[in-house]
């Protein structure tokens, strides 16, 4: 255990953006805690791999008290994993309802809260939503009610825990992408999806990735929320 290096702590981490994120971490020389319902094992001594569902509190405890054990500490917990179904409001199910909240809310209750105490022990720390550009412009062409209410209670999550944390020495900022280059959209929908951004195309990982870095390294930024949304906060 090297208690020196730091450790980040990410959600969703088995692919596209999560994965990229651990990749971007472990090149700036930070362990890292990958949790993910279904993830495969890593060869690096410096990943502890976690499956299980964030939306379940033991998942949580797992993450953040192996961590704490393998590496001594815990100082980024970025929170991606997420859940998006666009359908229109009358259309959503219990299942749809249960299964956003679940992920979006419930998962980053848990976890962030487990975190915080551990970060609050170093007076130090700096926790990352990812929540969508679609709270501050909601769109006809993408109703998203639970996505609205779920991503955007975590911005209105965000404020308030850079607040009460700011004198702590913990950091709290979130990143809000357009529509992303990610497994979860085929390659047949990107000419249309790429339509709703005003820039003329979508996002890539490679860009969220870099505003996360960007406010990993932004020690006097906090309560912030980066667009990284093609012009869509901007308006069309």
């Amino acid at each position: 255990m090297n208690s020196d290096r730091k450790v980040a702590v990410i959600t969703g981490a088995s692919q596209g953006m999560g994965a990229a994120l651990v990749e971007a971490y472990r090149g700036r020389d930070y362990a890292v805690v990958a949790t993910a319902r279904s993830i495969r094992p890593s060869n690096d001594d410096q990943i502890l791999v976690v499956p299980g569902d964030i939306a379940d509190r033991k998942t949580a405890e797992r993450a953040i008290s192996g961590g704490v054990a393998r590496f001594g500490r815990i100082d980024t917990l970025i929170n991606n994993a997420g859940i998006f179904i666009a359908k229109p409001f009358t259309q959503y199910t219990e299942a749809d309802y249960a299964a956003m909240l679940g992920v979006n809310l419930t998962g980053f209750f848990h976890i962030t809260q487990l975190a915080i105490a551990e970060m609050e022990k170093r007076q130090s720390g700096h926790i990352v939503q990812i929540t969508t550009s679609l709270v501050e412009h909601a769109n006809s062409n993408v109703p998203s009610v639970l996505a609205s209410l779920t991503k955007g209670g975590l911005s209105a999550a965000t404020k308030s825990l850079a607040i009460e944390y700011a004198n702590r020495g913990i950091r709290v900022n979130a990143v809000a992408p357009g529509v992303i280059k990610t497994p979860m959209h085929p390659v047949e929908t990107h000419a249309q999806l790429a339509k709703l951004h005003p820039l003329g195309r979508m996002g890539e990982i490679s860009e969220i990735v870099d505003a996360i870095l960007y406010l990993e390294s932004a020690g006097f930024v906090t309560g912030e929320t980066i667009h990284v949304d093609g012009g869509q906060s901007a308006g069309h």
